[in-house]
């Protein structure tokens, strides 16, 4: 089998452990478990029940034993099962992509070796929310901000539709560090037929919560709306004309959104926000804050561009690079029999296979693997459980504002019962070895 070095990303946690006990003080730990990816100390419920998750299952043999028809195997084993069995398909398809930097270029070179077709996201939703937010870049461009500059320099923070601190949150708290002298101003924006209401108030400042149309009224309509009483050509809603007056007037303004929460046509919406921010920035400085991309969603994306030129949704196969968004999605492949194999790569906690009567590869976060029918029918799949970055073993993920690379390390709480779990990039590269040797 090949070997993993540490500049494939692979860590071995013991190595932290005993500079620890060294008096060597230990990486400062970067928590993977959401967009934020925050590395300033403080961890949040959602880091604590991940590491929870993991943690109960530390004991448990089916967590760290792979399994072959539902069986117990031998790694070895499992990869020569897992390899027979893409051999076998005539067009495979890689989704999930729940890894690192180093995880996802091993995927990559396992699609170019086995002419796959890959689509990352935790499920469809976020699949296809990616894909939007894309869709919504290529055809529009847009000016989005980084988490810095939203700390140093935001003097309006407008929520749109979503509460954002629901899925990252310490998003507010790393927001507002430093800021007690000048506070901005939070806004959220939502819809009045539902959907989750923000808190009154955030560490003391009042959260101005604005309620917009009515039953039939869409994010889109929100969204155009907001653009038309930006540019000067409606009046009639005094919400929205209150709130352009006060962007217009703001010496830098941001505008958050969550591509997962806007809703199956999330691209015209972005595509209107991002009308809006550049209307601003005409006369004032404004500027956009997507969150997304989690459980290494956005770094497979990345890492694909890097490494194809094309991103994700793209076929490598005998007539070259393929890039096609809308036939290439995961769902769509599974629902109309586009595919007759699939390999998933999911190193998060929670984060399950989608049901699928094909055969398949799983990789999976040990409390996936542990839990029962989790895996769905095992009949005819090969059951890996792999490490979680950041957890078992270092790497590096992209934070949400795509543009800072964070170091992952071992978490000081990793659950030493899961320590010998292999990573990503080593179980694909071992794979990719067995393919590309003489049968």
């Amino acid at each position: 089998m090949s070997e993993i070095l540490p500049s494939d990303g692979f860590v071995d946690a013991s190595a932290d452990r005993a500079a620890s006990a060294d008096g060597v003080a230990p990486p400062t730990w970067t928590c993977p478990f959401c967009p934020l990816l925050c590395d300033d100390g403080p961890t949040c419920g959602l880091a604590d029940q991940r590491l929870a998750a993991l943690a109960a299952v530390a004991d448990r043999a089916e967590a760290v034993t792979p399994r072959i028809g539902g069986q117990p195997a031998r790694l070895a084993e499992a990869l020569d099962a897992a390899g027979a069995l893409l051999r076998r398909a005539g067009q495979p398809l890689l989704a999930g992509w729940g890894t690192d930097v180093a995880g996802a270029r091993a995927l990559y070179r396992l699609a170019c070796a086995t002419g796959a077709i890959g689509d990352a996201g935790a499920d469809a939703a976020a699949s296809e929310a990616q894909n939007q937010a894309l869709r919504a870049l290529q055809d529009r461009g847009g000016y989005t901000t980084t988490l810095a500059e939203l700390r140093e320099r935001a003097e309006r923070i407008v929520f749109i539709g979503s509460w954002a601190p629901q899925r990252a949150p310490r998003l507010l708290a790393r927001a507002l560090a430093g800021r007690a002298d000048r506070p901005p101003r939070l806004v959220h924006l939502a819809l009045s037929g539902g959907g989750e209401a923000g808190p009154d108030t955030v560490q003391g400042l009042p959260v101005d919560r604005l309620v917009w149309g009515d039953a039939d009224s869409d994010l889109a309509d929100l969204a155009l709306a907001l653009k038309l009483h930006v540019d000067g050509r409606a009046t009639a809603d005094r919400t929205l004309a209150a709130l352009a007056a006060d962007l217009q007037a703001s010496p830098y303004a941001v505008l958050v959104w969550e591509p997962a929460q806007l809703g199956p046509h999330a691209a015209p919406v972005i595509e209107r926000l991002q009308q809006v921010v550049a209307r601003l920035n005409r006369t004032t400085r404004a500027a956009a804050f997507p969150v997304g991309g989690g459980n290494g969603a956005l770094t497979a994306q990345q890492v694909h561009t890097w490494l194809s030129g094309l991103p994700l949704r793209s076929r490598i196969g005998p007539r070259g690079l393929e890039h096609d968004p809308l036939r290439y999605g995961a769902a769509a492949l599974l629902a109309d029999g586009g595919v007759d194999a699939l390999l998933w790569t999911g190193a998060y906690p929670a984060m399950a296979p989608p049901a699928s009567g094909l055969p398949r590869v799983l990789l999976v976060s040990a409390d996936v693997a542990a839990q029962p029918g989790a895996c769905g029918d095992e009949s005819d799949a090969v059951v890996i459980p792999v490490a979680t970055p950041g957890v078992q073993h270092g790497g590096h993920l992209f934070r949400t504002d795509t543009v800072v690379l964070m170091p992952l390390h071992p978490a000081p709480a990793a659950p030493i019962g899961l320590a010998g779990l292999p990573s990503v990039a080593r179980v694909v590269g071992d794979l990719l070895a067995l393919l590309e040797s003489p049968r």
